[in-house]
């Protein structure tokens, strides 16, 4: 992921050379090249996806394109923080370097696990999740959209989650693939630990506001950042509300930066006057220049 990018605009390049700079490995080698199984480790997925954003970002930036609002899902809130001005690129790197560490070594594997509930009945979910625990934790990890809810927790309260969920009529339940259960009270080592590293780090106030996960509000200052990454750790992201919130402002048109293109999908199923569009490599651009 990114290669195009770098191949074809020397500002993503550059990008790509300050990653690696900054963590003292080939980071960019990794995007490019994998291996699978190197990638997939949390730390070092996490800075890759940060890295081909804020490449994508910087192109678009050079086009002359720069944003109104930002907003990030869960990892992507450094990025957005990042294109605000509020962090340093190499600073966001490093952070999310740790933070995926941390999240990976705060749960054994296999006690933990993710899953998806699309199309669950209005006012179902909090009794699901109160009759799954039994003493131990699962909660709502991802507020996606009005049709989907990502929950998370201990493997057998997921479980269990997932099984009443659809006796309460959810249409579908979807094990999650991941490697720790994120966004839950699992997740609090995580938040402890990447405590000192936030505070080391400097926040400038925003140069156009982001709306958080945490609270799926609008932030402006460096410490309002620095908060909302440590308190979305262990909360939900709050993405739907987030998108919302941009579409009463009057936004009317998005742009994702980076690999993938789930946000534009989720986009058209919370908010479908906003139009929106992503941007992951070249041929990309075709589409945004003429919306």
């Amino acid at each position: 992921m990114g290669k195009e990018l770098a191949d074809s605009y020397p500002a993503a390049r550059r990008v790509f050379e300050e990653a690696d700079d900054a963590l003292g490995f080939p980071i960019s080698r990794l995007c490019f090249e994998g291996p699978d199984e190197q990638l997939k480790l949390t730390e070092n997925t996490q800075p890759a996806l940060l890295a081909v954003s804020v490449a994508a970002c910087e192109v678009l930036r050079e086009k002359g394109y720069h944003p109104d609002y930002v907003a990030g899902h869960s990892l992507g809130e450094y990025s957005a923080l990042v294109a605000a001005g509020s962090l340093r690129f190499a600073d966001a790197l490093r952070l999310v370097r740790q933070r995926g560490r941390y999240m990976q070594e705060a749960v054994p594997p296999g006690v933990g696990a993710m899953a998806a509930i699309l199309k669950m009945p209005d006012g179902k979910l909090g009794t699901v999740l109160e009759e799954a625990a039994r003493g131990e934790v699962v909660s709502a990890a991802n507020f996606n959209s009005p049709d989907q809810v990502v929950i998370a927790g201990h493997a057998g309260a997921v479980a269990r989650a997932m099984e009443l969920a659809k006796s309460a009529g959810a249409r579908r339940v979807v094990p999650l693939p991941v490697s720790a259960p994120f966004h839950c009270a699992l997740m609090k080592p995580a938040q402890e630990r990447l405590r000192a590293h936030l505070d080391a780090t400097e926040f400038r106030d925003l140069q156009c506001p982001l709306i958080n996960n945490w609270q799926a509000r609008e932030i402006r200052t460096g410490e309002e950042a620095r908060n909302g990454l440590y308190q979305q750790i262990p909360n939900p992201v709050r993405w739907a509300e987030s998108i919302r919130y941009l579409a009463a402002q009057g936004v009317e048109r998005a742009v994702e930066t980076g690999a993938g293109g789930v946000l534009t999908g989720l986009l058209r199923a919370i908010a479908p006057g906003i139009a929106g569009a992503k941007f992951a490599d070249p041929a990309d651009l075709n589409v945004i220049s003429r919306g």
